[in-house]
C-alpha cells in the first residue's frame, strides 16, 4: 500500500518560486529589473539577447508566480519586480538556508 505524501503549504511555495528561478535567463530579467526598476518586453530582448517570443515565456513564468508584474502601457507591457512577492522569497529562501548543518558529518 503506497502513502501519500503531504507537503506544507511553505514547502510547495518555495518549490514553485525555486522552480521560476530555475532558469538562468529568468534571473538575467529579474537582476535587468532590479537594476532598471521597470522596463518594457523589448529591452529584455535586447539586454538579453534572446527571441522576443523566448523573453515573454520567462515573463509569464514570473508573473504566474507573482514574482513579477506588468502594467499595460498603450501597445506594450511594462513589467517590475513585485516588493512584496521579493520580500516573500527572501523570508522563505533564508529560513530553508538558515538550518545549521553539524560540524561533523557521517555523510559520505
Amino acid at each position: 500500500m503506497k502513502s501519500e505524501v503531504q507537503f506544507s503549504a511553505q514547502d510547495l511555495r518555495i518549490a514553485s518560486l525555486a522552480k521560476a528561478l530555475g532558469h538562468p535567463a529568468r534571473l538575467r530579467i529579474l537582476s535587468f529589473l532590479y537594476q532598471e526598476e521597470s522596463c518594457f518586453c523589448g529591452d529584455l530582448v535586447k539586454e538579453i539577447g534572446l527571441a522576443q517570443a523566448t523573453v515573454s515565456q520567462h515573463l509569464k513564468e514570473l508573473k504566474n508566480q507573482g514574482i513579477i508584474k506588468g502594467q499595460i502601457t498603450g501597445p506594450a507591457v511594462c513589467y517590475c519586480i513585485n516588493p512584496e512577492v521579493w520580500e516573500e522569497m527572501k523570508v522563505l529562501f533564508q529560513a530553508f538556508l538558515d538550518h545549521s548543518l553539524p560540524l561533523k558529518s557521517n555523510c559520505c
